[in-house]
């Protein structure tokens, strides 16, 4: 079903779509996060496997493990830094078109003229 295209439409769904990257980043962010935290568990478990004399093989592999697991954080954190990129230049592009075409709005719904959705933009920008 179609609906119909208003600037009140529009900027309810900008709007909608800021806060919907807002929130995807700060979660990826808190992943990435979640992720270190586990980079930073798994190094200290080689750690302690070196103080109880394990194999330097095991030893290795955990080592290279938790280096794989913090290269993964970095690789999300990257990743949340450009959604947060993504969301301020989406805030922006709303801000940007609240403060250019808000008028347009307010002289809409102040006027008490009728049939106002079928004159030109040219012509409210004269009035």
């Amino acid at each position: 079903m179609p609906t119909e295209l208003t600037f009140k439409s529009l900027v309810r769904a900008v709007e909608a779509k800021e806060k919907k990257l807002a929130r995807h980043a700060e979660s990826v962010k808190r992943a990435a996060d979640n992720i270190t935290e586990h980079a930073d568990d798994t190094a200290k478990d080689a750690d302690a496997l070196g103080a109880k004399s394990v194999d330097r093989d095991s030893i290795a592999e955990c080592q290279e493990l938790a280096k794989v697991i913090r290269g993964v954080s970095d690789g999300a954190l990257a990743y949340a830094a450009k959604g947060t990129d993504t969301a301020r230049a989406a805030k922006a592009a709303g801000d940007q078109a609240r403060a250019t075409h808000g008028g347009f709005q307010e002289a809409f719904d102040r006027s008490t003229v009728t049939g106002l959705e079928n004159v030109s933009r040219d012509w409210l920008e004269q009035e």
